[in-house]
């Protein structure tokens, strides 16, 4: 199998909860660090969410690994930032046998 194409810079980005004051909180992202990544396209759909078209595209988007419990490790519910454009992280798994690279399967939202 060949290595991955690695040509674009992407943001890990994690969800924090700060609280507000008033006994409730905010939810913020806070940068984990960059990985150098191969983005491909899956698939896409549309649906319709409250009278809104809604644009949704699947990505395979590989790193490379990092060990388990570093923040490096790309999770489920993270997101990669490329500029404004957003991927959410739905999964990740080991893209090799020797755990070298991982496939993190991303989802872009886009209003239409």
């Amino acid at each position: 199998m060949n290595g991955p194409h690695l040509n674009r810079l992407l943001s890990l980005e994690a969800p924090i909860r700060i609280a507000d004051g008033a006994g409730g909180y905010v939810e913020t992202w806070a940068v984990l660090g960059e990985h150098w990544a191969e983005v491909r396209s899956r698939t896409g759909r549309e649906r319709d969410e409250a009278g809104v078209p809604i644009s949704t595209v699947s990505y395979n988007i590989v790193v490379r690994s990092a060990p388990f419990g570093s923040t490096a490790r790309p999770m489920p519910q993270q997101r990669f930032r490329d500029g404004q454009r957003l991927f959410v992280i739905q999964a990740v798994a080991e893209r090799d046998r020797e755990g070298r690279f991982l496939t993190c399967f991303a989802d872009e939202e886009l209003v239409a």
